[in-house]
């Protein structure tokens, strides 16, 4: 059984908060806080009554949101209000700065992500047209250093011959094409199946793909599809976007350092994060510029659907490819656009075919220590 709280009375001033004229009224301390006199009656839940500064012995109290304040000299009932409301010394003015304060934090927070979800992708696709080539030079040197890193520094496939096809094979395709800059491509000996395309027309080719190519138009069309990118300037566009969500992330994170930005930039061009539309368009652009070099543009197809199907059988991820139905998908758009397939053609003859499958054959020249000349 619960022994009620012993009742305190005492007596005070009330002061409206309308006037200066103070009220004489009667406090009776309870289970609540009953204030009565000439025309008043008050009655306070004893959670709700704050205490205002005053100096001793003189105590001034009100309700939270009430401009109503009582002021009494009473010890006892000083001392019972102190033991009986937990929220006396609450500084309601202060607090409530402190959840103004969260609540704009969180709104600033969640500004930010939108703005990284949202607005950088729109920005990076305003922006990329209008980088200027040197600018865009710097910003493809920076990035193949930084994803020559993240793959382990692997080495490049540069047997001579098999080089000069791979430039002749290159410029054959690029011929006329009007791309925003000469590419370059590179191949570094690797176990993924990948392809990277960088701002500045860079393409590092890993030597997986070339394993896998069966025909000279399979390895063609992977390189026209990354020409795709290059013509679109998917690369520039997908490196604006990372820097500048990796840069939103580390005002959340408060990570200024550039850690955060410089390993986004590195990852998101590793992965090759492009929409599903940016990727079909590379697909229609590498089908037309292999018919045009004199390939069988459904060549791409094929070697998309055996990367994704080893990949499956090595249970190792690829960062060239999507989620099966998609490699489908696209496989099956790329030969309605290719057509029927040309007789007798093919963009490499056999022996240079052969030559090229033995770029890196030869003893990897080691990596390259100035990374600012391109490859």
């Amino acid at each position: 059984m619960t022994v009620p709280a012993e009742a305190i009375v005492a007596t005070g001033t009330l002061f409206d908060g309308r006037s200066a004229r103070p009220n004489p009224v009667t406090i009776h301390l309870g289970e609540r806080l009953e204030i009565t006199g000439a025309g008043i009656r008050e009655d306070w839940s004893l959670f709700d009554i704050r205490a205002g500064e005053t100096e001793p012995p003189t105590m001034r109290i009100g309700v939270a949101g009430s401009p109503i304040r009582v002021e009494f000299t009473h010890q006892a009932l000083a001392a019972a209000l102190a033991a009986r409301c937990p929220d006396l010394r609450v500084d309601d003015e202060k607090r409530g700065g402190v959840l103004r304060l969260v609540l704009w934090s969180i709104a600033a927070g969640v500004s930010v992500l939108l703005a990284a979800i949202y607005g950088v992708p729109v920005a990076a696709g305003i922006l990329a047209p209008l980088v200027p080539q040197p600018v865009e030079m710097r910003f493809g040197l920076a990035v193949d250093g930084q994803i020559v890193s993240l793959l382990g520094d692997p080495p490049l496939c540069a047997e001579p011959a098999a080089k000069s096809v791979l430039d002749r094979l290159v410029a054959r395709m690029t011929e006329g094409a009007g791309l925003p800059g000469d590419p370059v491509v590179s191949i570094r000996r690797h176990a993924v199946a990948n392809a990277l395309t960088l701002p500045d027309a860079r393409v590092i080719v890993l030597s997986d793909i070339l394993a896998k190519s069966k025909t000279p138009d399979e390895f063609a069309g992977i390189l026209a599809h990354e020409f795709g990118h290059v013509a679109a300037r998917d690369p520039t566009r997908a490196v604006i976007t990372a820097g500048g969500v990796s840069f939103l992330l580390s005002l959340i994170l408060g990570d200024l350092t550039g850690s955060t930005v410089i390993v986004g930039v590195g990852q998101a061009a590793i992965s090759a994060g492009y929409s599903r539309d940016a990727e079909r368009a590379a697909d229609a652009y590498g089908v037309a510029m292999l018919a045009r070099a004199g390939g069988d543009g459904a060549a791409l197809a094929a070697v998309l659907e055996r990367i994704d199907s080893d990949a499956d059988t090595e249970a190792s991820p690829t960062g060239f490819l999507r989620s099966h139905p998609y490699t489908r998908d696209r496989a099956v758009k790329i030969r309605d656009l290719a057509g029927e397939k040309p007789q007798g053609r093919q963009v490499l003859s056999e022996d240079d075919w052969q030559t090229l499958q033995g770029i890196c054959a030869a003893e990897p020249a080691k990596p390259a220590t100035d990374r600012n000349q391109r490859p």
